[in-house]
């Protein structure tokens, strides 16, 4: 792009919100019609958010023809880095309700479009789809810090290297086989923008990931009212449509990293952080009943970390140092008066 054509962004993002007004089928707010920034206002706006999560959890979306899905392609497709962020933003609803209704094999090709989308982006950010892996240190290595006992090795052991993301595969269709991994490398990308994201839109991921594992918390509340339900008064939201999923390695792994993330990350939402305990509970379940060991591992140190975090920090006592400094000043005191 030309340095002449610098304003193209904020028209090309102004006619994507004129767009969505068509297709939700309403005005929307005049201070996102008229804002400097439209894309960075929509990705904040509580109530247009909470319109667009109500009409992709509805009964009927995310067929071939769903428009709402259409204008979510048609914006992530623009290339545009602000309008590529909105569309993110609803990657929670987009993949939860996906994911629950794949199951019953209901036909969901807008839904499908969007994360192939997503995916094939994810695929060209790492150029070839090569793996992500990060180097660890080789403990058969003598340390730098410490005498080796025994003459080091003429050649050094190898650096262990971990794939936190195995290589992806440009694919033009979702299948059932490959369902979990796309689905894996959208929740990722996700994953890389999570600080930007706002607070609904964790909230929303963290609801979706309990109905996924099907398990319940001990933090549940029946009496829970669900936030598109009462932001939507029309709209009918029952637990039992997100049906519990397959969660193998590939889908488990960014689901509970996303899950830490709202956790652990920098935030002063404590609804946000009860959530995310709760579903980090229900992902331990889940966990324990398949008897995976990666799995089980990563989430029961999830909880045992939110556990860590919510244990108070004893102050550091003192007394004892006063003690000692005393003690260490009469003996020079009784030095001095020997020399003397």
């Amino acid at each position: 792009m030309t340095s002449d054509a610098s304003p193209q962004p904020i028209q090309s993002a102004k006619a994507a919100v004129e767009s969505l007004a068509a297709v939700l089928g309403g005005a929307l707010p005049e201070s996102l019609a008229s804002a400097d920034d439209p894309a960075a206002t929509l990705l904040h706006d509580a109530g247009v958010a909470s319109v667009v999560s109500g009409r992709l959890r509805g009964a009927g979306s995310g067929v071939g023809n769903d428009g709402l899905c259409r204008w979510l392609y048609d914006a992530f497709q623009s290339n545009l880095p602000e309008l590529q962020l909105v569309v993110l933003r609803f990657v929670p609803a987009l993949a939860g309700v996906y994911m629950s209704r794949a199951v019953s094999r209901k036909p969901l090709a807008g839904f499908e479009a969007v994360l192939l989308a997503l995916y094939a982006h994810a695929v060209a950010q790492r150029g070839a789809g090569e793996p992500e892996t990060v180097t660890l240190p080789n403990m058969a290595n003598p340390s730098v810090y410490h005498e080796a006992k025994v003459p080091a090795k003429t050649k050094a052991a190898e650096l262990d290297v971990v794939v936190l993301s195995p290589a992806l595969d440009p694919h033009g269709t979702i299948r059932a086989t490959r369902r979990a991994r796309i689905v894996g490398a959208v929740l990722e990308l996700y994953h890389s923008k999570l600080a930007l994201m706002p607070l609904s839109s964790k909230m929303d991921f963290c609801e979706f990931c309990v109905g996924w594992t099907g398990k319940h918390s001990k933090l549940d509340d029946k009496s829970r009212v669900l936030a598109t339900a009462a932001a939507e008064p029309n709209t009918v939201v029952t637990e039992e449509k997100w049906k519990r999923v397959p969660l193998p390695w590939e889908l488990f792994q960014p689901t509970t990293r996303i899950v830490a993330h709202c956790l652990l990350g920098p935030t002063n939402s404590d609804e946000l952080k009860t959530q995310a305990a709760r579903a980090a509970e229900c992902l331990y379940w889940r966990a324990a009943e398949t008897m995976d060991t990666r799995a089980l591992l990563l989430s029961r140190s999830v909880v045992r970390l939110s556990q860590m975090a919510e244990e108070p920090i004893p102050e550091p006592s003192f007394s004892g140092g006063i003690e000692n400094m005393a003690e260490l000043e009469a003996m020079r005191a009784d030095i001095l008066s020997t020399k003397n």
